[in-house]
């Protein structure tokens, strides 16, 4: 088998990177750090292009702006912010999970389709189950994707104990 000469090098810059910060503290970005921001700045590309494309269009309704859309009827502008701020990062995901980037009506992924019968839970779980546990109708008690996702693409099974 033939080595690689400038493997120990990428290992020891992958290290280097990983224990210093934006500042060059040490110790202050971890490898999650580094995912992190990597997905927050793809989400920001695809939002920021969605933006662009549909300026002037915003507080039309999103079924009217863009394609493929069952039952958000919202304005477009909140449609891509529920997708943002909602979706994605409940699931800490960037779009291209859900959908494929170059054509986003596109129902190829089957990730789309499982977050349609999701919400579709969603909404019976806030406007039909919740309704009738007694003692909730004084709080303000919702099931969103947080809920059971809490940033993971996988629900969460279980909890750490306190």
């Amino acid at each position: 088998m033939k080595k690689l000469p400038f493997a120990p090098t990428l290992i020891a810059a992958f290290f280097l990177l990983v224990s210093f910060g934006k500042n060059g503290q040490s110790g202050t970005t971890s490898v999650d750090t580094l995912l992190q921001d990597s997905l927050e700045a793809d989400r920001a590309k695809w939002v920021g292009l969605i933006a662009e494309s549909i300026k002037g269009k915003e507080q039309m309704r999103a079924d009217s702006v863009f394609k493929d859309v069952q039952y958000m009827k919202v304005p477009a502008a909140r449609l891509l912010k529920i997708m943002e701020m909602g979706y994605s990062r409940s699931l800490g995901v960037s779009c291209g999970h859900c959908h494929d980037t170059s054509d986003f009506a596109s129902g190829e992924k089957p990730q789309k389709e499982i977050t349609r019968q999701m919400s579709a839970m969603v909404n019976k779980i806030n406007g039909e189950l919740l309704k009738g546990i007694e003692g909730l109708q004084s709080q303000p008690a919702i099931v969103n994707c947080t809920t059971c996702h809490r940033g993971e693409i996988k629900p969460a099974l279980s909890l750490p104990q306190k």
